[in-house]
């Protein structure tokens, strides 16, 4: 599909697009394999798609870090019935059997694709947020950004897990330690990517 679509798309057409989603730590596995098949059949309803889980160790606390890559096509099947290769052809919209699948995207501004990530990223947060709850568990998560949650927060630098590597014990502890703090005193701290 994904060879196919790197094929038959357009030179300046988008083969695919992709959403990358922090999962909660405190789902098991299982839960949060459920969490994203529901996501996905909510905001890419019919849509070709593949879900990649990665679950590596976080470099300062040593915990799970799990996340999702959900790659999908902007393509809408239409019931025609098409090889591969012609589902990334350019749409007929006079003779739609003639052509390749329509695209959703078309012809929208970048500020419309914006705010279509924007409306994503509101879903997955509501969508953690009753998984979370439907298990037992009071974390909620905010997809606002700080600024529109009236926080005001210097932005952190981003070491990465070389630089964090490279840290003493000592220092991994005091940075971790403070980390922590600056956490404990935001509230409804985000995990949407």
């Amino acid at each position: 599909m994904w060879k196919a679509a790197d094929k038959g798309e357009r030179v300046n057409g988008a083969a695919y697009r992709e959403i990358v989603v922090a999962l909660p730590r405190e789902l098991t596995p299982k839960q949060n394999r459920q969490l994203l098949e529901e996501f996905v059949d909510r905001v890419l309803p019919g849509k070709f798609h593949q879900i990649a889980i990665h679950c590596p160790q976080a470099s300062l606390d040593a915990g799970d870090q799990p996340h999702a890559h959900i790659m999908f096509s902007d393509r809408i099947p239409d019931g025609i019935p098409r090889s591969p290769e012609a589902m990334f052809r350019r749409y007929n919209h006079l003779h739609p059997e003639l052509g390749g699948f329509k695209k959703d995207s078309g012809g929208m501004t970048p500020v419309e694709l914006r705010q279509l990530a924007k409306g994503r990223r509101e879903t997955w947060a509501g969508a953690q947020n009753e998984f979370l709850e439907r298990h037992g568990h009071a974390v909620r998560v905010d997809p606002r950004s700080y600024r529109d949650r009236g926080i005001s927060s210097q932005v952190e630098q981003h070491l990465g897990p070389a630089a964090i590597r490279s840290m003493s014990k000592g220092d991994k502890e005091s940075f971790g330690s403070l980390r922590s703090l600056k956490a404990a005193q935001r509230p409804l701290e985000s995990n949407v990517e």
